[in-house]
């Protein structure tokens, strides 16, 4: 059975909404797949009004919503309501906007949907609202531990036309990176990352490219040891259990043209060595996929740009990306289940 996306609909106050239904829009034109949003529907129609946009709301079913997007946009009614200021964050938004996520991880774990696209949330208002998870992907990873009973790590992809990037440690400050950094975490994230290049992207040998640490990768040890004593042994031990990992690799010189051909994912050691190249070689079409959960996430590669919410300028292209990445993810993981 063709099954829809769930997308959620992220902080209401932000663009959100606005690049959602902009993708909609477009869905012929950038031949989408069929998606429903869970939402407060009377929101959606105030915003479209004061975006003066073309579109049709409609209320509905995951199971009709197929159905229902050749017409309208489907929204799956959420229990709460949201506030129509736009660009202003509100905590009483929060419950809304966890709810939106809950149902969503539900319907894909449950089969309603194939697989979850999230819109960008604020960690501010959810925490002044009780919210007390680090982020949205630690909250997902959760959802998914609580349904299958089992602790999942999840691990941050930036996948984009010309590169995938994987940052091994994320949101910690630059200087406590070395003392985080373990063997064991870079095998980890390596063997999540090869098991779902191979079952979620069609592609049936990934090739790593593992970063140094240090500036040339330590040269030796002489710009420092972590290299040697903490990365190579991970590649070995990765080389030995069949993955194609290759490193450390001075990082400057891993992602021009030639380099890229060389290799299916950079994995990086800390968040900037990551994302400045993946987001350099395609801010508008990159796309934040989160592997090792039991269910597809993806979500858009940008935040909730307050700033921009209603006034009709913000760019749909990397939720766009990210519906578009979904599909194909999904795809992949049927035709590898029924091998």
């Amino acid at each position: 059975m063709h099954l829809p996306l769930a997308l959620t609909i992220g902080d209401p106050a932000g663009i959100g909404p606005d690049v959602i239904m902009e993708a909609w829009r477009r869905r012929q034109h950038a031949g989408l797949p069929e998606f429903y949003v869970l939402a407060d529907p009377d929101h959606l129609r105030a915003r479209a009004d004061a975006l003066k946009a073309d579109i049709r709301i409609e209320s509905c079913t995951p199971s009709d919503a197929s159905e229902c997007f050749r017409r309208a946009l489907p929204v799956v009614r959420l229990t709460h309501s949201f506030s129509r200021a736009t660009g202003s964050p509100d905590p009483d938004n929060a419950q809304g906007t966890i709810e939106s996520i809950d149902r969503a991880v539900t319907d894909v774990l449950e089969g309603r949907a194939s697989a979850l696209v999230t819109a960008p949330i604020a960690k501010k208002p959810l925490y002044d609202a009780g919210f007390r998870h680090p982020g949205h992907t630690e909250y997902l990873a959760e959802l998914a531990a609580r349904s299958t009973g089992r602790e999942v790590t999840p691990v941050m992809m930036l996948a984009g036309p010309k590169l995938r990037t994987i940052p091994v440690t994320i949101h910690i400050p630059l200087s406590v990176v070395p003392s985080q950094l373990t063997t064991g975490l870079i095998v980890e994230t390596c063997r999540i990352a090869d098991h779902d290049l191979r079952e979620r992207f069609g592609i049936p040998a990934p090739r790593l490219a593992v970063a140094g640490l240090n500036p040339h990768a330590g040269e030796g040890g002489a710009l420092g040891a972590e290299d040697g004593a903490i990365i190579l042994p991970a590649i070995e031990a990765l080389q030995r259990s069949g993955i194609a990992a290759k490193g450390p690799l001075s990082a400057d010189t891993m992602f021009h043209d030639r380099a890229r051909a060389q290799y299916d994912v950079a994995i990086c050691m800390y968040h900037d060595q990551a994302l400045i190249p993946a987001k350099a070689l395609g801010f508008d079409d990159s796309v934040n996929v989160t592997l090792g959960l039991p269910f597809i996430r993806t979500s858009p590669d940008h935040g909730t740009a307050f700033d921009l919410a209603g006034s009709g300028d913000a760019a749909p292209d990397s939720m766009i990306a990210a519906i578009r990445m979904a599909a194909r993810m999904a795809s992949h993981s049927t035709r590898a289940k029924s091998a």
